[in-house]
């Protein structure tokens, strides 16, 4: 990785480094520093297209500007965030100046400012960082610079994509602290713009907007859905990478699984909208298991949470348990057959018009009953549900709304999400999982060390549902019988 370009020491040039006429880049001689601006062949594009996004996030602008008339409304993309050093993680947009824009550049701010008319809606600004300048070597020398990171889109380019008015967000600071009138903001993702607004927001209003922005995601418009199916698509072939190289895994750990759905997501998406759980063994037992650093062996089970995140930031999220040898034991089927009766009545009570806990609620009283069923604790089903007895083994809620962010609208308030009704176009996870943890003594030896969950992207549709990840097979019989075939080949 190249560093940035060091300045020279005073001994190797004609004057101190401080008396160079320059001065914006200290080591770099006035000849060369002139030479970079000029020469470059003029690169701006024309007739771009707009984004696939930019008809939906028009209406969804719309629908925000009717929610907080009268007020600005700021929504930044957010920074880079250091890793370490002089190095950055990897960007990725705030979800909702994303989902608002279809725009995933860093320091971007969406401004809605009200117009002066009664009821006349807002004025929506993009502020974005233009192509680096060629005129203060901007783009040659700065960490940040087209050379360095690459091409950034013009003002206008971006107009032309995203279908909003562009202007330069480093003048924004200071018109925002200039202004007057109420404003909202998202918080945490650009401390610069906070500050700019200390004195004019309060936490409060702040909130409101942030609840408003995470339910209007609950329901998916078409083009979402499509979305939402590309990426389950990809995480189905994911998992068939992962089949395939399951011998590999054994020769090393739960790194080489990790990689290899990684690489997929890679190719056909934007990352993985979550990190991977690749947990082997008695890993299965951790819900978020993703150290990923285990041993593969055969005759255990493989627990897979993956999921691919596309280009547009929508991710799915899908887990399937597989016995690494391709044939469950008696005892594993055993155990996973109930998890699957559980899910199908969990997907069963997704609907039109249901209670969002009632697939949940129907999960877990067919995993209670197995428990009862089986001597690991005492009946009768009523009492266990009553008490939650079964959760010492169950642990976790039976799914969550998806899009994207993996665990999406999850600043809804309870009204409107866990204690709300189920509409047509919601997305959700239906992910029942039973886990014996390895120094539980309350269950028989064999036992101890299983874990197993099986987790479908659920769309809620007019008469009923639609498993978007359907293509992976579930029941115990049909997983081993598709292993040996992608295996083969």
């Amino acid at each position: 990785m190249s560093e940035e370009l060091m300045p020279e020491t005073p001994e190797e040039t004609e004057e101190p480094i401080k008396q160079r006429k320059n001065g914006l880049y200290p080591g770099v001689s006035d000849e060369l520093a002139e030479n970079m601006k000029t020469g470059w062949a003029d690169t701006e594009l024309h007739d771009l297209k707009p984004v696939a996004q930019a008809a939906h996030t028009a209406d969804r602008r719309a629908a925000l500007s009717a929610r907080f008339p009268g007020e600005r409304l700021v929504i930044p993309a957010g920074n880079l965030k250091t890793r370490s050093n002089d190095t950055e993680y990897a960007f990725r947009a705030a979800t909702e100046y994303a989902y608002l824009t279809g725009d995933q550049t860093q320091d971007g701010v969406l401004v809605l400012e009200p117009r002066p008319e009664a009821d006349g809606g807002h004025d929506a600004t993009l502020y974005l960082l233009p192509r680096s300048d060629r005129e203060n070597g901007e783009f040659w020398l700065d960490g940040q610079g087209e050379l360095w990171v690459g091409r950034r889109h013009s003002l206008t380019e971006a107009e032309q994509l995203l279908g909003i008015p562009a202007k330069d967000v480093r003048e924004l600071a200071a018109a925002l602290t200039g202004a007057t009138g109420p404003v909202r903001c998202v918080r945490g993702h650009d401390a610069g713009i906070e500050a700019a607004l200390t004195d004019k927001v309060t936490a409060e209003r702040d909130e409101e907007l942030r609840v408003y922005l995470s339910e209007a995601r609950a329901v998916k418009d078409d083009f979402e859905i499509s979305e939402l199916q590309k990426a389950v698509d990809s995480t189905v072939r994911g998992f068939e990478d992962v089949v395939r190289i399951l011998d590999k895994a054994e020769a090393t750990s739960e790194r080489y699984i990790e990689g290899t759905f990684f690489l997929r997501a890679r190719v056909e998406g934007n990352d993985i909208g979550y990190g991977s759980i690749c947990a082997a063994g008695p890993h299965a037992t951790t819900l978020h298991w993703v150290r990923n650093d285990g041993d593969v062996r055969s005759g255990d089970l493989l627990l897979l949470d993956a999921g691919v995140e596309t280009h547009t930031l929508y991710t799915a999220d899908v887990t399937r348990t597989l016995p690494i040898n391709g044939a469950f034991t008696d005892l594993q089927r055993k155990i996973y057959d109930a998890v699957y009766e559980a899910q199908e009545a969990g997907i069963a009570a997704v609907k039109p018009g249901a209670k969002y806990r009632d697939f949940h609620d129907a999960s877990q009283r067919v995993l209670a009953e197995k428990l009862v069923e089986w001597g690991l604790v005492e009946g009768p089903v009523e009492k266990v549900l009553e008490l939650g007895l079964q959760r010492r083994w169950t642990l976790h809620g039976t799914g969550h709304m998806l899009g994207m962010d993996v665990h999406d609208c999850a600043a809804a308030r309870r009204e409107a999400y866990a204690d709300g009704t189920l509409e047509p176009g919601m997305c959700l996870t239906v992910e029942p999982g039973l886990y014996f943890q390895a120094d539980d003594l309350t269950v028989p030896e064999e036992y101890r060390g299983i874990g197993v969950r099986i987790e479908d992207d659920i769309l809620v549709t007019e008469d009923g549902n639609r498993n978007l990840s359907a293509a992976l097979p579930r029941r115990s019989d049909e997983v081993e019988t598709w292993m040996a075939r992608v295996k083969q080949g």
